[in-house]
């Protein structure tokens, strides 16, 4: 065993929100003292090849729908020269790299130290850091919190590897000319939208009939219709076999695909040409190398480690949180749970019970346009109270927006209250439209604190919007 070069209160392995949520909090508001470690870019996911750069993407695709939309109000908008998409690749990375100097000015201000190296567990109370230039720091700490994130998964499949993932697609330098996507969850759909409206021809392969089956049934149907309207290719019944890499490039400068798959049109095989290959099909823990079974921890069946709703491990002094135990992975339930826990081991008595409440949480599908959503789908809640105790109230319409347009340029807007129990409470609330997520936090909050639909009622609607809709449903 080597010698102990470090000790500390608390030890943080991963540099993802979460994991410096919960650093922050342990060592700038309870004094512990705290390290942290991390072997790639400090912000995790989220702010590297996440939330932060695909919002910025999305916001370059919404931009171009709006130039496209804006003869409908009489513009005469002539585009000199088309998208320079390499530049806004470049000033997207640099606002990146300015976020990741911030998060490490944030652990200095609080006072974690933060090793920049790969963490490897040597027992329950011990870890080993790999640090950069192949030194090592032997580590003791009184508590240890595993926040590792994960990472995108591809297919065994021959050719797979000429694939690209959702961290890969922040790489690209050029748009490229034509894309197959495979997936049907939140990331395949937005990329297929980012792609689409940014001027790719996009394919988007699925299994089923609809994608993003998580969700309500009503925002399955309208996002798929709409999809198709716009002018993506959806490939439903999808199955790939084969990916080959051909001799020519394509304008983008990127090596011809030739992808082997199966659909509902095609159901004996085809195969198509293509210059970016996607795959949004699922993430896995980043666990590979964590020395769990040296600490004894356990995991469950697709590798998550095993964590309590107050982010206990079967190991006592061992944590978890986030994507690494696959429960709800979005960065604000990591941030959320990790400044709890950090008051809960940290804070003294009045904190000792402190943990995340992971019911009614709300979610974002950055798609075009919007998707909202927190509590029960229509089904859930039928499966949970019945379905004689469920009453449901919902509303599509054309948004104001586009009054100006032609029929065949106008986006759907829908919204769906699910209620429950003679009191009408609301248990469940999904809208799809402009808009979705900004105007989702703020009925987030009452779907949080128990709103019933008269309480949704007794407030004045704001006309002209399409929210008042959620007040004024029949």
């Amino acid at each position: 065993m080597a010698p102990i070069s470090k000790e500390c209160d608390f030890l943080v392995i991963g540099g993802g929100s979460g994991g410096l949520a919960c650093a922050r909090r342990a060592s700038g508001q309870w004094g512990a003292k705290t390290i942290a470690v991390e072997s790639a870019r400090l912000g995790g996911t989220c702010v590297n090849v996440g939330c932060v750069p695909k919002k910025v993407t999305w916001n370059a695709a919404a931009i171009a729908e709006t130039v496209h939309e804006a003869k409908s109000y009489g513009f005469n908008v002539k585009e000199t020269a088309p998208f320079d998409f390499t530049t806004f690749k470049h000033k997207r990375d640099e606002y990146v790299r300015r976020l990741n100097g911030i998060y490490e000015k944030n652990l200095k201000n609080d006072k974690v130290e933060y090793l920049h190296g790969r963490a490897h567990l040597l027992s329950k109370n011990e870890v080993e850091v790999v640090l950069d230039d192949g030194s090592k720091e032997t580590i003791r700490a009184k508590k240890i919190l595993l926040a590792t994130g994960g990472h995108p998964n591809i297919p065994s499949l021959p050719g797979a590897e000429y694939g690209i993932t959702s961290d890969g697609f922040f790489d690209l330098e050029t748009l490229p000319k034509r894309v197959a996507l495979v997936g049907a969850g939140y990331i395949a759909v937005e990329m297929a939208g980012m792609f689409h409206h940014l001027g790719s021809e996009t394919h988007l392969f699925i299994r089923h009939e609809t994608f993003l089956r998580q969700f309500d049934p009503m925002i399955q149907e309208t996002i798929v219709k709409e999809y198709e309207r716009q002018g993506i290719h959806i490939h439903r019944n999808s199955s790939q076999s084969k990916v080959e890499r051909l001799d020519s490039t394509s304008e983008a400068g990127y090596p011809w695909l030739k992808f082997h798959y199966t659909d509902k049109a095609n159901p004996d095989g085809t195969t198509m040409d293509i210059d970016c290959l996607l795959w949004a099909i699922g993430r896995s823990p980043e666990v590979e190398d964590l020395g769990l079974e040296k600490a004894g921890v356990n995991q469950d069946q697709k590798g998550h480690i095993i964590a309590d709703d107050y982010q206990n491990t079967n190991v006592e002094n061992i944590y978890s949180l986030g994507d690494v135990c696959g429960k709800i992975e979005l960065t604000p339930v990591a941030i959320a749970a990790g400044r709890q826990l950090g008051n809960r081991l940290f804070g003294g008595p009045e904190h000792r019970n402190a943990k995340l409440d992971y019911n009614n949480i709300p979610s974002v599908v950055f798609a075009h346009p919007e998707v909202g959503s927190i509590g029960l789908s229509e089904p859930d809640a039928v499966e949970k109270y019945g379905k004689e105790n469920i009453k449901i109230y919902k509303t599509s319409f054309t948004a104001m927006y586009y009054a100006m347009m032609p029929a065949d340029a106008k986006a759907p807007t829908s919204y769906k209250l699910v209620c429950a129990g003679p009191e009408e409470k609301i248990v469940g609330m999904h809208i799809v439209g402009s808009g979705s997520s900004e105007m989702l936090q703020g009925f987030g909050v009452a779907v949080k604190m128990g709103a019933r639909k008269r309480d949704f009622d007794a407030c004045v609607a704001i006309h002209p919007t399409s929210a008042e809709e959620l007040v004024t449903m029949k």
